[in-house]
């Protein structure tokens, strides 16, 4: 949640909450996004710190526990940046004026100069946000999925580039013919699960699988359990909010 001044009726039952029942349900952290509110508003930082005081005290206030979750400020964790700033170099620059929040920000903040790279980068440093902590589950509206497709695109791509050693490819396809017609196609089958979904319950079925058949080398059993062709980190599945009538 980026620090831009007090928190209202909306923040709450947009957002708070229901962080504060998924805090009792999954393992959670919550930031203050400090460094996003530069992205717009980096000409008014002299009441930043103040508002970040603020909406740490409205999160307790409305039931987040740290205790349970973890709650923190976003710059005083660098590899937030670090990862940012190494995504960047691989990043399209294309795939960022796509997202439709570019534009549509642009044209609500018209008074602002928002012709800058953090502004058009922003995206990416939630990507960053994302996959530093390997996150199964991303709670955004409807307006920021298109961020979490961003976040799926961008490690998919740094996995391209850097996941794999050299003919994995072709050892890892020989592993999975090796299974046996019916296994190869129950491995391709729980393979996609995981890689659309990040199902987790498929991918140990595919290692099972793997493990236990005897008609390949332990290399080849290797190649086709990491799989490391395909994307290794947790890619983000969106956890819609769930909108609710203010009463």
């Amino acid at each position: 949640m980026r620090p831009t001044g007090r928190l209202h009726l909306g923040n709450y039952y947009g957002a708070l909450r229901n962080w504060v029942e998924l805090q009792y349900q999954y393992e959670c952290f919550f930031f203050v996004a400090d460094w996003h509110m530069l992205t717009t508003g980096y000409e008014e930082t002299a009441d930043l710190q103040e508002h970040i005081r603020d909406v740490l005290i409205d999160w307790l206030a409305a039931g987040l526990n740290p205790g349970v979750a973890t709650l923190f400020i976003q710059s005083h964790v660098p590899e937030h940046a670090e990862l940012h700033l190494l995504l960047s170099m691989i990043t399209p620059l294309g795939w960022l004026e796509r997202v439709p929040s570019y534009k549509d920000q642009q044209e609500q903040l018209k008074e602002r100069d928002l012709a800058t790279y953090g502004f058009l980068g922003y995206p990416l440093l939630q990507s960053a946000d994302i996959l530093v902590y390997r996150a199964a589950w991303v709670p955004v509206g409807e307006d920021q999925v298109a961020h979490v497709e961003l976040a799926r695109e961008t490690a998919r791509r740094f996995n391209h580039l850097y996941g794999r050693e050299p003919d994995f490819e072709a050892k890892a396809e020989l592993a999975i013919k090796n299974l046996g017609g019916r296994n190869a196609a129950t491995y391709r089958q729980l393979r996609r699960k995981f890689q659309e979904s990040g199902d987790t319950e498929a991918l140990q079925r595919a290692q099972a699988l793997v493990q236990a058949n005897t008609r390949i080398s332990k290399l080849f059993a290797r190649c086709a359990t990491v799989w490391p062709v395909w994307p290794r980190p947790m890619i983000p599945i969106v956890l819609p909010l769930r909108p609710r009538m203010v009463p």
